[in-house]
């Protein structure tokens, strides 16, 4: 969402400082932080058992041909890469990590950036980045569209009957859930985030337990019926 300037003329140079995590403005809105982090969270607790990606929002990605950081940075809202190591960074640089640029970017649209992430950034991640896939969606009227690199330029992706649109990078759907960018599964089944996991544990421990109460009563009517009767409990 937020801009950074690839160097047009000495004027243009920006020289950010180096030992910031991200040299990116400041997300537009809660919203626009939320979902950032829902993406990474959910992503990182599907994943938690795998080594070989690195998944962040609103870092640097330095792509200086010249490998400068004075020139040629980005900052994508949520990206992906593969095949790489797992682990924190500062910012991501290409030139330090064998050249892999994202495999997924997703750009939050805003009213101040829509213009810039529909066409400048669309360029650069299709033609000098090379990112498999490229998504952007809108936090505050769920505009949601998907582009996948074909000879060389972004086709659209086309949605399922559910509106989901398919990452083959990731072996996912995004798709729209209440109000909200998520992953699916291939079966169609919500990613959970560490909360809900934790929610839908108590919940089944709730439902057992209830469960295990009902069946107690109706184990103590049946003995109290058969005690009527003249019957003992324990020799049925």
């Amino acid at each position: 969402m937020s801009v950074t300037q690839d160097l047009e003329t000495p004027e243009d140079v920006i020289f950010p400082p180096g030992d910031l995590y991200s040299d990116e403005p400041p997300l537009e809105s809660d919203l626009h932080r939320l979902q950032m982090t829902l993406l990474i969270q959910c992503l990182e607790w599907l994943w938690q058992n795998r080594h070989d990606f690195y998944a962040s929002g609103n870092i640097t990605i330095y792509y200086s041909p010249r490998q400068r950081k004075s020139e040629y940075f980005r900052g994508p809202d949520f990206f992906v890469v593969l095949g790489t190591e797992h682990q924190p960074r500062k910012s991501w640089v290409v030139w330090e990590e064998d050249g892999k640029y994202p495999n997924v970017i997703v750009e939050l649209l805003s009213d101040s950036t829509a213009a810039i992430d529909k066409g400048l950034k669309k360029q650069i991640y299709q033609d000098t980045f090379r990112t498999p896939e490229y998504f952007w969606f809108d936090p505050n009227n769920l505009e949601f569209a998907g582009f996948v690199l074909l000879a060389g330029k972004y086709q659209p992706l086309e949605p399922n009957p559910q509106g989901w649109l398919w990452s083959q990078q990731l072996e996912l759907y995004l798709g729209v859930y209440q109000q909200n960018l998520r992953f699916f599964t291939p079966e169609g089944e919500l990613v959970s985030t560490p909360e809900e996991v934790a929610q839908q544990e108590t919940q089944r421990a709730e439902q057992e337990k209830q469960r295990a109460e009902r069946e107690k009563q109706r184990s103590d009517r049946l003995a109290a019926k058969l005690q009527e009767l003249g019957i003992d409990p324990d020799t049925v």
